[in-house]
């Protein structure tokens, strides 16, 4: 089995979309104008790792208050500091850092919506 993607029902994914395209360096490969007006989501590798939709048949969660060990969107960052500071500037808001043992930090952000974001400056990458 492969991975495909990871999806979230969000009060308006074109704006949710948007944000993670302008601000996180995301790209739309797939898009319905439409309801549930469903994005899907590249990182600069190419592979598709999150899905946002509209879709009325579901409620849209209370991700503010989940808090961000529940689940979260996780990046690399080669300087999670700066881009911390970049993308608070954009409207993401801080909720914690920690500095790991081996010399790697994660800092834990909600986006704009409350989906909990985390930066992963890793010492070592995962999988070497």
């Amino acid at each position: 089995m492969q991975f495909e993607h990871f999806a979230l029902n969000v009060s308006d994914a074109p704006a949710h979309a948007r944000w993670y395209v302008e601000h996180v360096g995301f790209r739309v490969v797939r898009q319905l104008t439409e309801v549930p007006f469903t994005h899907f989501l590249a990182d600069d590798t190419g592979r598709v790792i999150v899905e946002l939709y509209s879709n009325p048949k579901a409620s849209v969660p209370k991700y503010a208050d989940a808090h961000p060990l529940c689940f979260h969107v996780a990046l690399v960052a080669s300087d999670a500091r700066a881009i911390q500071a970049k993308l608070v500037s954009a409207g993401a808001s801080f909720f914690s850092e920690e500095d790991l043992p081996d010399g790697g930090r994660l800092i834990m952000l909600r986006d704009p919506w409350g989906v909990p974001l985390q930066l992963c400056q890793r010492a070592k990458p995962l999988g070497a």
